[in-house]
């Protein structure tokens, strides 16, 4: 079984490579998430290697599943090019996590791809709560 973190970064990993490359930004972006979460670049390098599906998610807390949305969302991006492709992915990956897909575009309009510049995570957090399919 994958942990959640290590589940966290494939899902990552396969919105990157979802536009058929992996562009240098993201590569960053999911190497400084592995490093927070203390899994090493070589890890990293055999999971982009070694792709494998995301599977299911619905398991995780409100907010595990925020957290790989916000991440998402960052990732794609993270190479300041959104390509339909990416989105609709994302769009996938937020229906797996119990969202409804336009959670996207919501949240998308607020985070940054510039990491220095941060967004109200309260603020993306509550909006995140509205666009739950299932609210139990």
């Amino acid at each position: 079984m994958i942990l959640s973190n290590e589940k966290q970064l494939r899902i990552l990993i396969e919105i990157a490579k979802s536009d058929g490359e992996l562009h240098p930004d993201e590569l960053a972006l999911i190497l400084r998430i592995a490093e927070g979460n203390g899994i090493d670049h070589d890890t990293v390098k055999n999971y982009i290697a070694e792709p494998k599906p995301s599977g299911k998610l619905e398991a995780l807390t409100f907010d595990q599943k925020f957290e790989y949305l916000y991440n998402i969302i960052l990732l794609m991006k993270a190479d300041r090019r959104i390509t339909f492709k990416e989105i609709k992915h994302c769009q996938n990956i937020a229906k797996k996590l119990g969202f409804n897909p336009s959670v996207v575009s919501e949240l998308s309009a607020h985070v940054y791809s510039d990491p220095s510049i941060s967004a109200d995570i309260n603020m993306l957090h509550n909006k995140a709560k509205k666009y739950l399919v299932n609210k139990a």
